[in-house]
């Protein structure tokens, strides 16, 4: 018997052509297909196992360049950047300006992606 894990991501960046092929399928990211910009997990208490290990290697296999964790368990956003098929994290925490390579200018702290102020 073969299992198969299927991860819909709870926040997806993608490209605008990509994201118009989607509007008529289910979400899924496929290995055949050009990887997500970024995809965001939320940390809860029933996935924590999960975001902390399982989705790191299988979105390392995606080759997502940079996948973040926001666990408000723990009060931190945790960035991972995908380096020679593994993912070096960064941590930040309460005032930490969380840095991205694909965007430099966004200018959020950890506390207002904890939060929900991202706007």
């Amino acid at each position: 018997m073969t299992t198969t894990t299927v991860r819909i991501p709870d926040v997806v960046v993608i490209p605008l052509e990509p994201w118009r092929e989607l509007q008529h399928r289910e979400a899924i990211i496929e290995l055949n297909e050009p990887p997500p910009l970024l995809v965001v997990e939320v940390v809860s208490e029933s996935t924590k196992h999960t975001d902390y290990r399982a989705k790191r290697s299988e979105y390392s296999v995606l080759d997502i360049p940079e996948y973040w964790m926001v666990d408000p368990l723990e009060a931190k956003v945790t960035r991972l950047t995908l380096v020679e098929g593994w993912y070096d994290p960064t941590e930040y925490k309460r005032s930490d300006r969380v840095h991205s390579d694909l965007f430099p200018n966004l200018g959020l702290t950890a506390q207002q992606v904890l939060n929900g102020n991202v706007i």
